[in-house]
């Protein structure tokens, strides 16, 4: 007969075969349940405990974690659909066929089957194995291994005294055979075992096969999956690279600061799993308002996509996604008006991510543009007011806009410091998890020097990890990396610090056993947003296979700035609130929490320990402010048997406190905080790409670096203004600051030499752009000097400076290269009253050189250039809270008038070296000892 309209015939299958072609596929089944079915089958003679071990894992799987569990025994099953058998050897193996057959189903569907069955026999079990393995199920045989003479102590139902008595025959184990299994994948010896012992002994091991979670296994056996059971790793493929970066250079440039570079590290190598890129609208709002997202990795109810699309607030899904996972802490990514208008006229539907020194790093697709609601960011995220919050102030120095999309890592994210050895991703550090044989991984954040007690709690969180049944866990120890505030401990002087604790060994009490531990440096930055942020710490840790994490007293927590409303120079959080919302926040999982406990150091035998009530007389505690004092104070050792009560007038820190050339860094650092040697968090030591014909001196992105010419002794007064041989619109261009660099570099008036250096905020800090990436190399014409005596028809002065270029050509400039440049015209920008002009002009070598000659070329060859220019002039400063500038025109002069401009402030320089017919008075604080300026 033919098969009604809308019905689906299912084939039967034969005899044994599997039906799972008419059933939902198990993948999509378990999914949905969040557990796999298995079989547990539980072999033994009567009274080894089968029923009662059973029992406790059922409750404790069912009560503690909702899974679905179902026991089958002999006395669920003789009344009802094995009650037409005996005892006889057939009828015996028919039971155990039956139970086996069912328990194939029960497990098939997701259920947890507990059987507990003597079955006597190898071969009835071996074949509800096969049944089993040939369904693709997991069965574990489990041999209750305990001797006669103990059974027939126990003997709970009495059988075992009339078997002694005569009164019953034919009992297993006594005068019916058992055949033992040869090789069951657990043996429990419940004699030598609590029943809670054997229990857990289950339960690790449905634990580290996955058996609990629905997902796939895609981490090591014994560590939990990521947040959205994927591994997520943005690192674009070696074959593809090549053609990736060729993409990312004709894409619109987005400039992200450090702070980003350590997000977008956070989002690429999956600490932050399941996010693949900088958050989404819809994600964020999520993040705010629940510090987790729903999310559906299985596609159960068709919302698999909804953090890798454009936010629809239009869109209700008829169902929410199944799975929620925790995401405490927004990770987004700040731009300007500026940038925001270069991606939408693009009409690309992609951008390149460029550092502060001008390096694309990844490319994000599919851009989403949003409101960058600060207040609001950080009302939730925070829950306190203060606007002196390191952080907080961080979130408001951004753009008014914010970028969502998923990112694809160019290459790996380098710093170049020494120290990314140290520096793995979350699937690196689950592959030294496996080598190691780790069957459980706990968790320790460090920002400060680790010391005896963090040893102390580290090495017994061991201990006690091991007492509930774990054979290798495995300690992370895990220094956050990110930025940080200031007055942190510099990341460099931790990281070195831990090394020593490590290269000691055990053979000292603070040190860590290099066996039982890995070292990797956690990349994300700290916010300092208490109970909120350390739900985002333990997350991650998660994320890279961590099942517990150590928490101490306000974690993630830092004393309120003297702006603060409610607690000005106190603690902003409550110390215990963080631990209590940690164990307790939505999508935490399974993972556990191990929580401080007060150490102090014990003078009796140089051990930081609990101390023993009965002699408190013998501890004394050591806090971190007086660590600080000793260590700046250069304390030495003190005498292993005479420890001095006072130990700040005594200058001397106990032996056992600290591993000694722990200590010797931790004591260098504090005694040279000012030096500027350190490296207080992840920033990306680069090469200034400068020129061969220069040499560089410090370090690059500090202000200590200096450029100098190797072929003048002065960058300014040496060099031509004009190339020999050029037309006579031709000028020497000096590159300070190349092609989509944002590091602010400029040449120094005052300097001997006149290097090129980087110039500094009020705040002494560094100076970057923040408005956006410089499309255009940007520099000045050596031997020129825009005069302050020199006045504009608006009547502002020059502004003191040699006169500004901005080379609009394709390709990137060395820094320090002297570069023949075709003057196209300029344009005069008002800065703070002063007369500050900038030349535009194109480098002979672009490859366009040869069709722009004027201004009008440039706008035929390259529309829109003047408009962003003039953009970039007026607003660049307003990104850091400054108001716009003016141009004294919108249009840009002809090339004729930027040259007349050129020789007025050439004529003006000669002045300045004493060459010319004007005076120039001898206050302005320049270095002229150089031939150009000396000579005719």
């Amino acid at each position: 007969d033919a098969t009604p309209p809308h019905i689906i015939e299912c084939s039967a299958a034969s005899a044994g075969e599997s039906q799972s072609a008419c059933h939902l596929p198990a993948e999509t089944r378990y999914a949905a349940l969040k557990q796999k079915g298995a079989t547990l089958w539980m072999t033994g003679c009567s009274g080894a405990g089968k029923t009662t071990i059973a029992t406790a894992l059922e409750d404790r799987l069912v009560k503690a974690y909702g899974k679905h569990v179902y026991r089958l025994d002999g006395d669920n099953l003789r009344t009802g659909i094995n009650r037409d058998l005996t005892f006889s050897e057939a009828d015996r193996a028919e039971s155990v066929r039956r139970t086996g057959e069912i328990a194939t189903l029960f497990a098939d569907a997701g259920v947890i089957t507990l059987v507990g069955l003597i079955s006597p026999y190898r071969g009835d079990r071996d074949a509800v194995r096969k049944r089993h393995e040939d369904q693709g199920i997991p069965f574990y045989e489990i041999f209750l291994d305990v001797p006669v003479d103990e059974l027939k102590k126990r003997d709970p139902k009495g059988q075992y005294a009339r078997v002694e008595s005569g009164e019953l025959k034919h009992f297993t184990c006594i005068d019916d055979p058992y055949e033992p299994p040869a090789n069951p994948e657990i043996t429990l010896k419940t004699h030598e075992l609590e029943i809670e012992q054997s229990a857990d002994i289950l339960f690790r091991r449905l634990e580290m096969d996955g058996i609990l979670e629905g997902a796939p296994k895609v981490s090591p056996p014994g560590l939990p999956n990521p947040d959205g059971d994927e591994v997520i790793d943005l690192h674009v493929p070696e074959h593809l690279k090549a053609a990736r970066k060729e993409e990312a250079e004709g894409l619109p440039k987005v400039l992200i600061t450090d702070l980003d570079l350590n997000w977008l590290q956070v989002i690429g190598e999956g600490w932050a799993a399941p996010l693949k890129g900088f958050m989404r609208e819809g994600t964020l709002l999520e993040v705010l308002h629940f510090n987790s997202i729903l999310v559906d990795p299985f596609n159960l109810t068709e919302n698999k996509g909804i953090h890798t699309s454009t936010t629809n607030f239009a869109d209700f899904k008829s169902h929410r996604a199944p799975d929620r996972v925790s995401m405490s802490v927004p990770i987004t990514l700040s731009c300007t008006e500026y940038t925001k208008a270069a991606i939408e006229s693009s009409g690309q539907n992609a951008v390149a991510l460029t550092t502060q020194m001008g390096n694309v790093v990844a490319i994000l697709r599919n851009p989403e543009i949003y409101a960058n609601r600060k207040e609001e960011i950080v009302t939730r995220m925070f829950g306190v007011i203060d606007p002196g919050h390191p952080y907080i102030q961080q979130i408001y120095k951004g753009g008014d806009y914010l970028i969502g999309g998923e990112v694809e890592l160019l290459d790996r994210i380098r710093y170049n410091d020494g120290l990314d050895q140290w520096r793995k991703t979350s699937t690196e550090i689950m592959d030294e998890f496996k080598e190691k044989g780790a069957d459980t991984v706990y968790a320790f954040q460090t920002r400060n020097p680790t010391h005896a007690g963090h040893a102390y709690l580290m090495k017994s969180a061991g201990e006690n990890l091991k007492k509930e049944g774990y054979k290798k866990p495995v300690l992370w120890l895990s220094p956050l990396g990110g930025w940080t505030k200031e007055d942190d401990v510099p990341l460099d002087v931790r990281v070195k610090q831990h090394e020593e604790v490590l290269n000691s060994g055990l053979d000292h009490p603070g040190g860590l056993d290099p066996d039982s531990t890995v070292m990797a440096i956690w990349p994300s930055p700290m916010v300092y947003a208490g109970p909120t942020e350390v739900q985002f710490h333990a997350k991650s840790r998660r994320s890279a296979g961590a099942s517990y994490f150590v928490v101490g007293r306000d974690p993630a927590g830092m004393k309120g700035s003297e702006l603060a409303v409610a607690h000005p120079d106190d603690d902003l959080y409550d110390g215990d609130h963080g631990r209590y919302v940690l164990q307790n926040s939505p999508g935490i999982g399974s993972m556990k929490m191990l929580s401080f406990v007060k150490v102090m150091y014990d003078i009796t035998d140089n051990v930081m320990k609990v101390p023993d009530e009965a002699r408190l007389d013998d501890f004394i505690s050591i806090s971190g402010s007086k660590m600080r004092l000793l260590a700046r104070n250069g304390a030495v050792p003190c005498s292993p048997t005479n420890i001095p009560t006072d130990l700040v007038e005594a200058n001397c820190v106990p032996s056992g406190f600290m591993v000694p050339k722990g200590w010797d860094i931790v004591v260098d650092y504090y005694r040279n905080i000012d030096s500027g040697r350190w490296i207080p968090w992840s920033r990306p030591l680069v090469d200034p790409g400068a020129s061969s014909r220069t040499e560089g001196s410090g370090k690059f992105g500090s202000l200590d670096f200096q450029l100098k010419s190797t072929d003048y002794q002065s960058f300014w007064h040496d060099i031509p203004m004009m190339p020999t041989g050029e037309a006579s619109n031709v000028v020497n261009f000096v590159t300070e600051i190349p092609l989509m660099m944002t590091a602010k570099m400029e040449v120094q008036k005052a300097v001997a030499g006149n290097p090129i250096a980087q110039d500094s905020n009020s705040d002494g800090s560094a100076r970057y752009y923040t408005y956006g990436t410089p499309f255009f190399n940007y520099g000045y014409i050596p031997q020129t000097w825009e005069d302050p005596a020199l006045k504009d028809s608006l009547g502002n002065g020059g502004d003191n400076d040699p006169l500004d270029v901005m080379e609009i050509g394709s390709q990137r400039l060395q820094m320090g290269s002297i570069t023949p440049c075709r003057v196209l015209g300029h344009l005069e920008l008002i800065d703070e009253g002063e007369m500050d002009n900038k030349v535009i002009c194109i480098s002979l070598s672009d490859p366009d050189a040869s069709k722009i000659q004027t201004i009008g070329d440039l706008e035929r060859f390259k529309p829109g250039t003047i408009d962003r220019l003039k953009d970039w002039l007026k607003r660049y400063k307003t990104s850091d809270g400054k108001p716009e500038n003016a141009l004294a025109s919108e249009d840009p002069t002809s090339a004729t008038e930027a040259m007349e401009l050129i020789e007025e402030t050439h004529m003006r320089w000669k002045n300045l070296c004493g060459k010319g017919t004007g005076y120039v008075s001898g206050d302005h604080g320049f270095w002229l000892d150089a031939p150009g300026c000396k000579g005719q």
